[in-house]
Parts: C-alpha cells; structure tokens; sequence
C-alpha cells in the first residue's frame, strides 16, 4: 500500500472512530443505556478514589496513602458481588505480595535488587493461581511499592494493610449503595436483538427474491445468518451479567425489575431457528449464479417462498414487540383465542394430519402470521410431485428447512421464566 493510500486509510478509521466516540457520548447524555451506565460506574470509581484518598492521605495522613485509592478505584466492578469478589482477591494478593516482600528485604539485609530477585518469583507465580483470575499482578506490584520505597518494617505492614481494608471498604461500599449496577436492561437488549435481526433477514430475503435473486444476495443472507449465534452468546453472557448483579445487590429491590425475561428454552429455540436460517440460506446460494451445485427452484415453487418469509418476519416482529413491552407472547392481548398451548398443538396436529385449518378463528398478531405461514407451507409442499428428481431434491430441501424452521420459530414464543 501506497504512502497516500495508507495516510487516507488511517484518517479514515481516525474520523471513524472520532464519530464513534461522538455517538456514545451522546447516547450517555441523551437516555439510559450502556453507554450511561458505564459513565456512571466510572464517575463512581472516581469518586471512591477521592474518598480514599481524603481520608487515608488527607485525614489519616497513611505512610503510603497511595494503596487506598489504588484499591478502592478497581473494586467499583460492573456488579456488587465481583466488587465483594474482587476485594476478597485483592486483599489476599496485597497482603501476601507485602509479607513477602517484607520476609526477603530481611533475609538480604535490605538489599533492593536481591530481594527482588527472591521475591519477584514467588509473587509471580502465585499471580498465576487460577483462584485470584485478573487480579494477580497485584501480588507482584506490591512487593515492588514494599522494595522501591522500603517501607517493611512492621509498623509499614499493618499501616500498608489497613490502606488496602480501607480502599477495599470504601470502593465496594460505593459501588453498593451509590446507584449499584443492575444489568437487566443488557439482557432485554440481547433479547430483542434475535428476534429484531432474525426478522430483518427474512424479509430482506423476501423482498429480494420478490424481484429475482442472485447468488452474490443469497451469500450476504447466509453471512448475516451465520452471525446470529453470536447474538446468542452475547445473550448468554448477559444472562449471566443479569445473575450476577442482582447477589448482594441492597438495591435489587428498589430498583425496578422490568419485563421478566424468558426462559432458557427460548435461546434453545433461537439457536435451532438460526441454524435453520444457515442451512437455508446456504442452499439458497447452492441454487444460485452460473455453476449451481443444487437445480435452481423453479419460479413457480419460489414464488411461495417470499410469503412464507414475510409471514416468518411478522412473527418475529411480533415477538420483539411482545418482548420490548415485557408482555407474555400467551396472554389474551397477543393471542385472544385459546392457550399457547391450544395454539401450538392445533398448529402441530393440523401438520401431522396433512392440513392446517389452524386454532380456530386465529387472534393475535403472532398467531395470525403463523396461520399465514403455514398456508404458504403447504402450497409449498404441494409442488413437490410436479418436477423432476434433481428439480425435486431442491425444492424438497427447501420445504423440509422452512418446516423445521417453522416449528421452532412457533417453539421460541417468548413466555417467562417460570410461566
């Protein structure tokens, strides 16, 4: 690359992430969201430091007033329970590193260099104890602060050990009871993301096909497709951030919980759902440009498919809505006729009998558009016999992957845990 490409590339990704920056800071200041709740965490982890800092240096007027604030800036932790967590770790790795330190400055005669090379090691590996996780170096930079400034006499110690305490109980008590973080809002995020891309996929796919699609179309679906697991991994882990912040969190019950979130199931459906989302648009790009590897579908049978997804893309609407409002997908203003039982069941006998008359007399959004969905399935499957074997083997793939998709996107109906 060229002197002037490069200058071009590296202004470009400057003004990118210049107008990154830009964007989060306004999202911070304009409405709730991670962006502000991490503004928040950092305003208190600097307000714990100061705090330490008043008193251990201020006010106490400490030896080396330096490892409160040190301490109490890196216990405000995303949750309650990793501050408690973390301090315990700290603590620990901070007394031994000073102990340590003190033991070998004795066996050396105070001297700096070899004290270091007996200590150096043994904090090092201590560090590396999988039990202490991210916060071993503090092993080993605390036996450098006891070396460098020779402060281990026992006086310096117990003074050294009370700073910690002190910075431990001031930065977890911060995060404790100033606003402590609560990560609901995270996993509604996550949640809403599945269904809200799932839904854009499908009819984006629908819409292309409408107009006769390629290969190059079929290959962005299956890209976008294929990123969708890892919607459910940030799902999972914001689960797991949803768990975590509500131990010893004094504030869970002041704060309002939202929407319930919806069972594990759910995600289980959703994984299912996106893996049929892969499969079926990597068939489509098999079917498709100059050198198919499958007979392309012929357009009476892709005709019907652009219903089937639009259908699919409104239950997926619908559930995201469902899921953005904290209602249960079941209850009577989502489906108005019969259980979600009664709905699935219908749905799944009138499929086993060769038919789909359906529930009833529909109701709900969501059950509409399945209702609607399924029709399209069965023109689907009635042009199965029409062609011949190669012909046949594709559109049979196509009707067997939009049924299985089917039945889990009617599987991933948002209910609450619990419910």
């Amino acid at each position: 690359m060229n002197p002037a490409a490069r200058a071009r590339e590296l202004w470009h990704g400057a003004g990118w992430e210049a107008a990154a920056v830009g964007g989060s800071v306004r999202r911070a200041l304009t409405g709730p969201g991670p962006e502000r709740d991490l503004a928040v965490q950092a305003v208190k982890a600097a307000g714990a430091a100061i705090l330490a800092w008043a008193v251990a240096g201020w006010w106490w007027q400490a030896p080396l007033a330096l490892m409160a604030p040190w301490t109490a800036v890196a216990l405000v932790q995303s949750t309650v329970y990793r501050s408690v967590r973390t301090g315990a770790q700290q603590v620990v790795l901070i007394a031994a590193g000073t102990v340590l330190a003190a033991a070998a400055a004795g066996l050396t005669g105070g001297n700096t260099m070899a004290a270091m090379a007996i200590v150096l090691p043994v904090t090092a590996l201590l560090g590396n104890y999988s039990r202490f996780e991210g916060q071993g170096v503090y092993a080993s930079t605390t036996a450098l602060f006891v070396l460098v400034y020779g402060s281990f006499s026992g006086f310096d110690i117990l003074h050294r050990l009370l700073e910690t305490l002190l910075g431990a109980v001031i930065g977890i008590g911060v995060n404790a009871l100033v606003l402590p973080p609560v990560h609901l809002r995270h996993a509604h995020e996550s949640l809403c993301r599945l269904p809200r891309e799932g839904a854009e996929l499908l009819r984006s796919m629908a819409e292309e096909m409408e107009r006769g699609y390629e290969r190059r179309q079929a290959q962005e679906w299956h890209a976008r497709a294929r990123r969708l697991p890892q919607r459910l991994a940030d799902l999972r882990n914001a689960r797991m951030w949803t768990r975590e912040s509500l131990r010893l969190n004094p504030g869970r019950r002041i704060r309002r919980p939202g929407p319930e979130l919806p069972s594990t199931q759910w995600d289980a459906a959703w994984e299912r759902v996106a893996d049929h989302l892969t499969t079926l648009t990597g068939m489509l790009a098999e079917a498709a440009g100059d050198r198919p590897r499958l007979r392309p579908p012929p357009d009476t049978v892709l005709g019907e498919v652009p219903g089937l997804l639009h259908a699919l893309a409104d239950v997926c609407e619908a559930d995201c809505e469902t899921l953005a409002g904290g209602r249960d997908a079941g209850s009577p203003d989502v489906v108005r006729a019969g259980s979600r039982d009664a709905v699935r069941d219908g749905t799944r006998d009138a499929v086993r009998d060769g038919r789909r008359d359906g529930p009833g007399d529909g109701g709900g959004v969501r059950a509409e558009a399945l209702e609607r969905a399924w029709a399209a399935q069965r023109r689907l499957k009635a042009r199965l016999t029409e062609h011949d074997d190669e012909t046949a083997t594709s559109v049979g793939g196509l009707a067997a992957e939009t049924q299985r998709l089917l039945y889990d996107l009617d599987d991933a109906r948002p209910v609450p845990e619990g419910a």
